[in-house]
């Protein structure tokens, strides 16, 4: 059996650190929302992004089950569509009144979506060098 160091070296892929890195930054944003965003928006997007490296962490776990580590890539990419979506109404309703940390973050996540797919086609095929790296 793998020790539970083997288990983290998910905290090497890119798209696990970038994941996380978004994460830390919705959620420090989400606080400066205003009040009533707190428990409505506020709390969806941070449950959203926070899901993204939640996936990846678990999938990774069953990376033994190519299908099933799949599966959480896809629902990691999932759930970083859906933060974006949450950004938008934050903006679009003007609680999220930050133009540049709207645009940000926008862009960031994009990026995220990018490299998720590529992560998961590259799986998909069986490339095991590609599990660490610039994917």
């Amino acid at each position: 059996m793998k020790s539970e160091k083997d288990n983290r070296a998910y905290k090497k892929l890119k798209v696990y650190q970038l994941s996380h890195e978004l994460s830390v930054r919705v959620h420090k944003m989400s606080l400066n929302l205003p009040k009533f965003e707190m428990f409505e928006e506020g709390s969806q997007i941070r449950r959203s992004s926070k899901s993204v490296s939640n996936n990846i962490v678990e999938g990774y776990v069953l990376r033994k089950y190519k299908r099933e580590y799949i599966h959480y890539l896809y629902r990691a990419l999932a759930s970083s569509v859906e933060t974006i979506e949450h950004l938008d109404y934050l903006y679009e309703t003007g609680s999220l009144q930050d133009k540049h940390s709207y645009e940000s973050l926008l862009e960031a996540y994009k990026k995220l979506g990018s490299m998720l797919y590529k992560y998961i086609r590259a799986i998909e095929k069986g490339h095991e060098s590609d599990l660490v790296g610039n994917v």
